[in-house]
């Protein structure tokens, strides 16, 4: 009896296709981007990617550009 393998988290949908290190570097991108970060303005952690390079804080309400991914 073979044993389940473990799926590689969020790129756990794309199955055996792209190879091991693309999916690998797209958890990555996926696990920064979806985490709540530090406000620029207030300092406080709230800040949620509203689309590509939209942000917006929950605790003070600005809405600013920034990086596609991640704060820069």
């Amino acid at each position: 009896m073979t044993s389940k393998t473990k799926k590689s988290k969020s790129a756990g949908r794309f199955g055996a296709r792209y190879g091991k290190t693309v999916r690998a570097r797209l958890v990555a991108v996926e696990e920064k981007q979806r985490k709540k970060q530090k406000c620029p303005l207030c300092g406080r952690l709230g800040v949620k990617r509203l689309s590509k390079g939209i942000w917006k804080c929950k605790k003070c309400n600005k809405k600013f550009a920034s990086g596609v991914y991640h704060l820069e």
